[in-house]
This record gives C-alpha cells, sequence and structure tokens, in this order.
C-alpha cells in the first residue's frame, strides 16, 4: 500500500495525522507544499475527484486574510486551483492518496481506521 500524504509541517493537524500513521505502523511518504509546492495538474485531478470545495479550507487564516476583493473572485475550479497554486497553505490538510488516489480530506480517526487499517 502505497500513502502519500499532503501538508505542511508546522500544521497542528498534519502532526496528529503523522502521530496517528506512526502509531498505526503504516508506512507514508510526506508531500511538504512549501519545499515541493504542488501542481496545478494535481489539484485539478482532486478537484474533479472531490470537489475543489473540500479541498479549500474557507476556514485558513490564509483565507480570512484575503481582502474580500480577492475572496469574491473565487468562483470556480479554475480561480481556486491558482489561489491554492500561490497561497498553499489554503488547502485543506491533510490530503491523503492511496496508491495514487485521493481517498481522505482532513483528519478524522475513524474515517483513517476506516480506510487504511
Amino acid at each position: 500500500m502505497n500513502i502519500k500524504i499532503y501538508g505542511i509541517p508546522n500544521c497542528d493537524t498534519i502532526k496528529k495525522t503523522m502521530v496517528w500513521l506512526k502509531e498505526n505502523k503504516i508506512d507514508f511518504q510526506f508531500h511538504n507544499y512549501k519545499t515541493d509546492g504542488i501542481s496545478k495538474e494535481k489539484l485539478a485531478d482532486w478537484s474533479k475527484r472531490v470537489g475543489w470545495e473540500t479541498i479549500f479550507n474557507k476556514k485558513s487564516t490564509t483565507w480570512r486574510e484575503l481582502p474580500t476583493a480577492e475572496q469574491e473572485k473565487i468562483l470556480n475550479a479554475n480561480t481556486a486551483i491558482q489561489l491554492m497554486i500561490n497561497n498553499s497553505s489554503i488547502i485543506k490538510r491533510p490530503v491523503v492518496e492511496k496508491n495514487g488516489e485521493i481517498i481522505l480530506v482532513g483528519f478524522d480517526k475513524n474515517k483513517f481506521a476506516e480506510k487504511l487499517l
């Protein structure tokens, strides 16, 4: 099983995710948005699979700090993807892929157990 976790290392949710995976002896790769970036193609694929609204975090500090005029420009997947490329902190964390398929967005112990154990 090939598990890949997408996020930023200083995020508390990512830290919880990694602890849970290690406690459950699940090997994973970590993709750090800050050092590795994220491609338009990857975000477009995720958006098709789960909807851009699922991976776009409107509860994030990054979103709340954007000027209203910038927020009002986010109307569809294309505008959301461009903002996520430029501000990866606005992507909900973690995004989890199993064997290249997105399976989880956000951390929920029950869902993780269901999908990964």
